[in-house]
């Protein structure tokens, strides 16, 4: 069967993913259910991100060295990132998306206590806005308010203050590699996958910052002084900052936990003593080892980004707004775009094909459209299709041709 790209198919992921050749895909970029119940949905509650045939699917249709990112819940991740692996993938890192617009969802031992003593006072119940429609998203932003003088009983008012849950702040990321063989150059010349995509997903920064290059100048960075007998450049380099594995969402809750920060001038000389006695740049060096074959440079012990500010400003993404989920778009859980198109541009090679089997929404069908890239989707609910192919079509213009993919 072929199936055309650009589309989103109607069906179960790992039933459709059995009807799609081996190796077609350069990267994966998905956001299953994990398992929560969340909002009391159904599809949260299906276990699907936990399924190793499902994962075994998604390897099988993936080219070699492709990488997966998959989201997950904090109390789930471990399951998915465990079948994940089973599949055959190799596990390669987390990264950790924080954010700050997470709803406690801890019961109050106090009031819990009362209601079981038949002595709680409820509130007024006030209108949701799932009741007005004030909230697109159907997640309510109105809630009750207490009229009683609560806790009543004196058992409540022991346990007053405690609660069963912490506030959601982050959701971490699953990074895996589809295995290879020979090494990584051979696998990126052969597939085109295997490898990150670095420059292209570093930190943007206005300032120059050291770029330092080593003693027979075959490899060049822009991260600390003095690795492999390196020396530094004078006239600086203006790339951002090597990609993380954490992302933000700009909040000024999250922001605040990160420290004010103000690194050393480049233009200062900062020598260090290294474990035996030499001086070396901010980050060691190899003088320990070979003290007679650094560069007589004079910049070499001058090291630091000579820049300030919170270290959060180097990662950031915020939620997606009401304007980017588009008119009509009740999913609960939709990822922000630029979130998704930094994902895709992370792990995929310039004019790819990404794999979405849990499309929800369509952002992915954005991001990669937005890219230039190619994609597939799969999707169970045709309620979020129909959303999808909305989105799609208004951010990129690519009309779907659902009638091709639906055939069987």
């Amino acid at each position: 069967m072929t199936i055309p790209l650009n589309t989103i198919i109607h069906g179960d992921a790992p039933e459709v993913l059995k009807g799609i050749p081996a190796d077609s895909f350069d990267s994966c970029v998905t956001d299953p259910p994990y398992g929560l119940g969340f909002m009391g949905k159904a599809w949260d509650k299906s276990g699907i991100a936990n399924n190793v045939d499902l994962w075994r699917e998604v390897l099988r249709v993936l080219k070699p060295g492709a990488h997966l990112l998959s989201f997950g819940g904090s109390r789930t991740y471990h399951r998915m990132a465990c079948a994940i692996e089973d599949a055959g993938f190799e596990i390669r890192d987390q990264i950790m998306w924080i954010y700050g617009s997470g709803f406690p969802k801890s019961l109050d031992i106090s009031k819990a206590i009362d209601k079981a003593a038949g002595e709680y006072v409820p509130g007024e119940v006030l209108p949701s806005s799932r009741q007005s429609a004030a909230s697109e998203t159907g997640i309510a932003t109105s809630f009750r308010t207490k009229n009683g003088t609560n806790p009543q009983t004196d058992l409540a008012r022991q346990w007053q203050g405690w609660g069963t849950a912490l506030k959601p702040a982050h959701e971490p990321i699953c990074v895996a590699r589809k295995p290879f063989k020979g090494t990584v150059a051979e696998n990126v010349l052969q597939h085109g996958t295997g490898a990150i995509n670095v420059d292209g997903c570093r930190i943007e920064t206005q300032q120059s910052r050291p770029l330092i290059i080593s003693k027979n100048g075959d490899s060049k960075a822009c991260f600390g002084q003095g690795l492999n007998n390196s020396w530094q450049d004078p006239a600086g380099t203006i790339l951002g900052r090597f990609p993380a594995n954490v992302i933000h969402d700009g909040s000024d809750e999250v922001t605040a936990l990160f420290p004010e920060t103000q690194s050393r001038s480049s233009n200062t000389p900062q020598p260090i003593m290294t474990s035996k006695g030499i001086r070396g740049g901010a980050f060691g060096n190899d003088a320990a080892r070979k003290p007679e074959g650094h560069p007589t440079h004079p910049e070499y012990l001058r090291g630091g980004f000579d820049d300030s500010g919170s270290a959060a400003r180097f990662f950031y993404c915020a939620k997606a707004s009401r304007d980017e989920r588009g008119p009509g778009n009740n999913h609960p859980t939709v990822k922000p775009l630029a979130l998704i198109q930094y994902l895709v541009k992370l792990v995929t090679p310039p004019g790819g094909i990404v794999l979405d089997p849990f499309c929800g929404s369509g952002t992915l069908g954005i991001a990669a459209g937005k890219l230039g890239m190619k994609w597939q989707g799969i999707e169970l609910n045709p309620k979020y299709i129909e959303i999808a192919e909305r989105r799609i079509e208004r951010e990129v213009g690519l009309l779907l041709d659902m009638e091709a993919a639906h055939a069987d």
